[in-house]
């Protein structure tokens, strides 16, 4: 890194260690406003603010939670990114040398408390150790501190996985499948597939392998009426489309116009039409009553902490804290409950989120079973299996990074008597 790039991280660290605005928003200005910088300048800034977004705990243990931005900055390049601090010579100087060298040489009082070995604030460490191991906190919390992969998934309306893979590997792309997924590819690199004519002709789909898990759990099927209650950025959606191949109603719902908006264009590149995208102005609104106890079946991804996701949002656990959850949870149990009146009498309810909380997953699930004694549980295993997928986490489905190389993920799956 050279010293300009240096000053621009400074800058940056400073205003994404405020925590008011996810940081990816903050970089994404930041570049528009500085449209002089090249891609490469770019690239080593994002990569080194990301690396003392992942590394913060580290950081600040050793260097002191006063440290200057600038030392935050090399500190990051250092213990984050992997860079020699000889390489760092002409823009370093001996104090800061001094400071960068007992950053390195901190391994053993890293390991010896478990905020600096898992990089987990001290609140979220304490939330989840009644929940997990010590070992498992660590092993969660590493697996979350490191950039996730690329994962895509092949729309099965237009393109099947196995000539997607070779025609990827023709082009030069490090590509496999995805161990779970049938619809899954993974990228080995930071592959850039934004302008390929598979990404631009509806072909291929960011998302997550978790994440296509789920909509795979829905069992969306030809010609159903399906509700994903919080569409979000539709990406299950389209998946529960290609499902349905593209027949009966899918409606997209959701209280943001801004995320709906953003579904149409991904809805015309993966060429489906049986997507009604709907904006609701809250959980109980009045316009869901024309779908009470009609939908074959209804998804719930549940706005949630999102600490599942720290692999590529590693400032969330900074913007999150334990009275944002407790909030959460409360909103999640109003959201579930509506929801439930939307599916018809043998249908299912798939509650999902992205985090790592017993609170927003099984707690949510026992209390809303508790008050809806229509609704029993449906085991996940056994839907996996029945699509020939090898993979048991128990009744529930429970990724995380650690042991799936997923996001965090959490899925139950209900079904309503059908008397």
């Amino acid at each position: 890194m050279n010293n300009p790039q240096l000053i621009h991280t400074e800058r940056l660290i400073a205003e994404v260690s405020l925590f008011r605005s996810p940081a990816d928003m903050v970089l994404s200005k930041f570049f528009k406003d500085h449209k002089k910088l090249g891609r490469q300048d770019r690239h080593e800034i994002a990569e080194t603010v990301y690396a003392a977004l992942r590394h913060w705990q580290k950081l600040h243990m050793v260097l002191g939670d006063k440290a200057p931005t600038r030392l935050l900055a090399l500190g990051a390049l250092v213990i984050g990114r992997g860079v020699s601090i000889a390489s760092l010579s002409d823009i370093i100087n001996e104090a800061e040398r001094t400071a960068l060298s007992g950053l390195k040489a901190a391994k053993t009082e890293f390991t010896g408390r478990l905020n600096t070995a898992s990089e987990l604030p001290q609140w979220l460490v304490e939330r989840m150790q009644g929940q997990y191991s010590d070992e498992d906190i660590v092993a969660i919390g590493q697996a979350l501190s490191h950039a996730a992969p690329l994962d895509t998934r092949v729309n099965t309306i237009k393109g099947k996985r196995d000539k997607v893979l070779a025609q990827l590997a023709a082009e030069g792309f490090k590509a496999e499948a995805t161990p779970f997924s049938p619809w899954g590819i993974r990228f080995q690199d930071k592959a850039v597939i934004n302008k390929n004519p598979l990404f631009l002709d509806g072909i291929l789909e960011v998302q997550d392998e978790g994440s296509q898990l789920l909509a795979l759990l829905s069992g969306a099927k030809r010609g159903e009426v399906v509700v994903d209650f919080c569409a979000g950025a539709g990406g299950k959606t389209l998946a529960m489309a290609a499902m349905m191949n593209n027949t009966g109603r899918l409606y997209a719902m959701d209280v943001s116009e801004k995320r709906l908006a953003n579904i149409k264009p991904r809805i015309a590149r993966a060429g489906v039409g049986n997507i009604t995208p709907q904006r609701l102005d809250h959980e109980r609104d009045l316009r869901l009553k024309k779908l009470w106890n009609k939908a074959d079946r209804v998804l719930v991804d549940a706005p949630c902490s999102g600490l599942g996701t720290l692999r590529r949002n590693p400032d969330l656990k900074y913007r999150q804290s334990n009275d944002s959850i407790d909030e959460l949870v409360t909103l999640q149990a109003r959201i579930l409950d509506s929801a439930a009146h939307l599916v018809k009498r043998g249908g299912y309810l798939i509650y999902a989120t992205c985090s790592v909380l017993a609170e927003e997953n099984q707690n949510q699930i026992q209390n809303f079973l508790s008050t809806h004694s229509e609704f029993s549980l449906v085991n996940c295993s056994d839907l996996l299996k029945s699509n020939k997928i090898a993979l048991d986490t128990g009744e529930f489905l429970q990724l995380n990074p650690a042991t799936h190389h997923t996001d965090g993920f959490f899925a139950a799956v209900m079904q309503k008597s059908s008397s």
